[in-house]
């Protein structure tokens, strides 16, 4: 993914064409996609860091490699996808956006393979290839050919849950990682509390540090031991991105030879982008996106903890939600400051929301978001146990309330209940709820490009920031 981003925004563009000779591509943008306007205003680029034990050519990788990335053995991972960014570039050169795909995000995978976590998306289109050409005797060119049908499986998927035409896609494995982050001399991070994690290696003190490597590789790919799982994960990746571009625009990088060099080969032996892509002429266009010009989103998801009949636990993810919210990227939002109801006085009316969706910190988003509409704040709590379906309950004589609250959430089931008395209701917020207050969760810019830091996703009190700027994670 670090390769990824030195390429789309144009870091070393009068660099550029010494890693063009040396790249991989593969024939995996359909018709009508990959032109420098396309009709439907933005380029749209997929990002897959692959968790593959293979070089960029397909060959395996020797076992001391794999021992030093912490990888396994050769037939570990390989058809997964770690990460999922979709690059968002407006026509009118409007801010950019980078959006992360959880690789837990359960939906429905393209090809007929039905709803599974995103990150298999890959595996199934590579996995029915591999099963229909059986017959092929040359190795080289069944693999190759599998991994393009996986690449395909994985756009299909992503156009369908997004709305979105894929333009271009860029892959880069695991010992790519690995070589970027040591050619550039290490990321600055910095964490608020120690980890130490078996599963990723992951194995860090408290505060700012800078990491090169497997130490890289660790910090990114660590799930296990955090509050949020996959969505802290991709937090860590998010920061860790954004401090990767910053350190490659400083001046230590790019006018180091050496750097420049070892940074131009780790590129060319990882990088797989699709064939048609003229990436020379896009990182001409593209030089000047930097800084404030992009931000990092999520998109929007339900409860983390979402029981699957096939896949064990997943994240929730309403499909429409995520169409209207990439279909809103770059646009103003909506007023939320007039009344729900123009006949009812929300100022009568005190809400309390109880947070039943397994989704941290929604409760107070969801009752900021009715405070902005005039009604008066109550208490913010988690409920008992989670729920499936939202409700509002209501006191006896509250019906008119509960409707305007109703209204204001973008609607939801009213029920009464007698404990509550006269002029207060209470929102239980369910694992369904994506109205008002849920799309701040996550889809709200974590930080720039450049490392600022920007509202945090939850309505908590900001990450402690470092004297320097980097944004400190779990």
């Amino acid at each position: 993914m670090s390769a990824v981003i030195l390429l789309v925004t144009g870091i070393a563009w009068k660099n550029i064409k010494s890693l063009t000779d040396g790249l991989t591509t593969q024939d995996v943008i359909g018709e009508g996609a990959g032109g420098e306007r396309p009709t439907d205003g933005a380029i749209d680029i997929m990002l897959v860091g692959m968790d593959s034990r293979t070089d960029s050519k397909g060959n395996p990788l020797p076992q001391e490699i794999l021992n030093e990335l912490q990888a396994g053995g050769s037939d570990d991972g390989g058809l997964n996808t770690d990460t999922l960014i979709m690059m968002h570039i407006p026509n009118d050169g409007g801010k950019a956006y980078a959006v992360s795909f959880p690789r837990d995000s359960y939906v429905k995978i393209a090809g007929d393979f039905g709803r599974h976590k995103i990150n298999s998306a890959y595996g199934y289109g590579k996995s029915a290839a591999l099963e229909k050409s059986q017959g092929e005797k040359d190795a080289a060119k069944r693999e190759m050919d599998s991994r393009r049908e996986g690449a395909k499986n994985l756009i299909a998927t992503i156009e369908g849950l997004t709305g979105a035409t894929i333009d271009h896609y860029a892959e880069v494995n695991l010992v790519g990682f690995y070589d970027i982050t040591k050619a550039i001399g290490g990321v600055d991070v910095c964490l608020n509390a120690p980890v130490k994690d078996k599963f990723s290696g992951a194995n860090f003190p408290a505060g700012q540090q800078t990491i090169e490597g497997r130490d890289a590789l660790a910090f990114v790919r660590q799930r296990h031991g955090l509050v949020m799982g996959d969505l802290d994960r991709v937090v860590r990746q998010q920061v860790f991105m954004a401090g990767l571009a910053k350190k490659m625009l400083s001046a230590g990088v790019m006018t180091d030879s050496k750097k420049r060099t070892d940074l131009i080969q780790a590129v060319t032996k990882s990088i797989v982008l699709d064939k048609d892509w003229d990436i020379t002429k896009f990182a001409l266009q593209m030089k000047d996106l930097s800084g404030g010009n992009m931000t990092f989103q999520t998109i929007p998801t339900g409860t983390p903890e979402l029981q699957t009949e096939e896949d064990g636990v997943a994240i929730e993810v309403d499909e429409r939600e995520v169409k209207k919210f990439v279909a809103n990227l770059g646009k103003a939002p909506a007023s939320t400051s007039s009344p729900a109801d123009p006949k009812f006085d929300p100022g009568t009316l005190t809400v309390d929301v109880r947070n039943a969706s397994g989704v941290g910190g929604l409760a107070g988003s969801v009752l900021k978001s009715l405070v902005a509409k005039g009604f008066v704040e109550g208490e913010a709590a988690n409920a008992e146990s989670n729920m499936a379906k939202s409700v509002v309950r209501y006191g006896k004589g509250g019906e008119t309330g509960a409707d305007a609250v109703q209204k204001a959430l973008g609607g939801m089931k009213t029920e009464q209940d007698p404990n509550l008395p006269a002029g207060r209701v209470r929102v239980y917020v369910g694992s369904d709820y994506a109205g008002p207050g849920a799309q701040s969760m996550a889809p709200k810019p974590l930080v720039a490009l450049d490392g600022a830091h920007q509202q945090p996703a939850t309505p908590t009190a900001p990450a402690p920031i470092s004297a320097d700027g980097v944004r400190c994670v779990n």
